[in-house]
């Protein structure tokens, strides 16, 4: 039997897993709820106007900025890696 979750909170899950960055399942886990569960929630309001225009283009900024810094962390390792590889090499 379901827990009988309010509208409200229903909408502040799919705000949340919307615009955190986090994956719905951490989302879900979060919460308490089951990610098919949130999932419905989140394909119920398509449409509306849980997540403002503003919250929607800095959630996309978010997930821009991680997959840069991602990216940079990645580029930094391999360069350490290289540094420390030539630093052995010398005679």
């Amino acid at each position: 039997m379901g827990t009988g979750r309010t509208d409200e909170f229903r909408k502040d899950a799919v705000r949340i897993a919307l615009t955190s960055g986090l994956t719905r399942r951490q989302v879900a886990d979060d919460l308490g709820v089951g990610l098919s569960t949130l999932n419905k929630w989140v394909n119920a309001h398509r449409g509306t106007d849980v997540v403002s225009p503003e919250d929607r283009e800095l959630a996309l900024e978010n997930e821009r900025l991680r997959r840069e810094n991602r990216i940079l962390k990645e580029e930094r390792d391999i360069l350490k890696k290289a540094t420390q590889f030539f630093a052995s090499q010398k005679p």
